[in-house]
């Protein structure tokens, strides 16, 4: 494909995570194993969330669109991962590799968001309890979730208009399983720079300004925790606050080393790789359900419920 002057090579080659049959053939079930159980945890959470009226409160509220985001993405990478894995065929185009690094970020971009407007959601109910249910009414929350989308959108939008300009001609072999964009710049023959100051600074403003609101947050409820004289008031802000802030800590730690740092298509990026758009996506409802008591009495409601038979 010629593009001007410039040679542009059509596909891309997936590298993949190993060419031995028999570890592809193992990682393929172990794959769509953790992918269906994703699915089904994220999915769960949904139906859990909207069938108790317990929990239409903000802080579930912000929890549906994480549940809703995190099978999003791990069926924008899983699927393509599987093909490759069980087919010798592990080319992808252009256009659908762009597709894949615009939804990556997009999922990225507005999950920060999202954890952001969580934390600050668990400050207000812990620091400000009786103001809690003006502070966060239902438009403040529609507000906040309808922002962190848009700004995903604008984020995965301006990053990948400006890594469309660039020219491909070859090599063409991605050092990973899934079209990421620091290891796709590096195969770019033109100038980059860019496009690099673009992601960086995305990473800056957006990675680094939506941690330090959670920081901010996290701050103020553990002083609030501190001054708290019971013992059982410590308990509640603890297990309220303390799966969310595992969630950050996973996501937050591979997702800045994989961004902030050179691809070089080593075996430590590859397990981050994985860990961030495979694992993390099933981790997180574990994680929400497994720590909270309200989660686990609505599904088990859930789950007792019998279909009535008509007559």
């Amino acid at each position: 494909m010629e593009l001007g002057n410039v040679t542009t090579v059509p596909t891309f080659v997936l590298q993949g995570l190993s060419d031995n049959p028999q570890v592809q053939a193992g990682l393929s079930m172990l794959f769509l194993a953790v992918y269906l159980l994703t699915l089904t945890g994220n999915l769960t959470m949904l139906l859990v969330i909207k069938a108790d009226s317990h929990l239409h409160t903000p802080m579930y509220f912000f929890l549906s669109h994480l549940s809703f985001l995190d099978a999003f993405y791990s069926s924008v990478i899983v699927p393509k991962l599987l093909q490759n894995l069980l087919f010798k065929w592990k080319t992808i185009s252009l256009i659908e590799c762009f597709m894949q690094i615009s939804l990556v970020l997009f999922s990225g971009a507005t999950e920060a968001c999202l954890l952001s407007v969580m934390a600050y959601d668990r400050f207000q109910a812990v620091c400000h309890p009786l103001l809690y249910v003006v502070a966060m009414n239902r438009k403040v929350c529609t507000g906040l979730v309808g922002a962190s989308w848009a700004i995903g959108m604008g984020t995965s939008l301006v990053n990948t208009i400006l890594l469309a300009q660039q020219h491909f001609c070859g090599p063409n072999l991605i050092h990973s399983f899934a079209c990421e964009l620091p290891p796709v710049l590096v195969l770019a023959c033109s100038d980059t720079s860019i496009s690099v100051a673009s992601i960086l600074t995305t990473m800056v403003v957006l990675g680094l300004g939506t941690l330090v609101l959670l920081l901010g947050s996290y701050t103020r409820i553990i002083m609030t925790a501190l001054g708290t004289n019971s013992a059982v008031g410590w308990s509640k802000i603890f297990s309220t606050c303390s799966s969310h802030f595992l969630v950050v800590a996973i996501f937050y730690g591979s997702g800045f080393f994989r961004y902030m740092t050179p691809a070089s298509g080593s075996v430590l990026e590859q397990v981050l790789s994985v860990q961030y758009s495979v694992v993390t996506p099933l981790l997180n409802p574990l994680i929400y359900s497994l720590k909270n008591r309200e989660v686990k009495a609505a599904l088990r409601k859930m789950l007792a419920r019998r279909p009535r038979l008509p007559f």
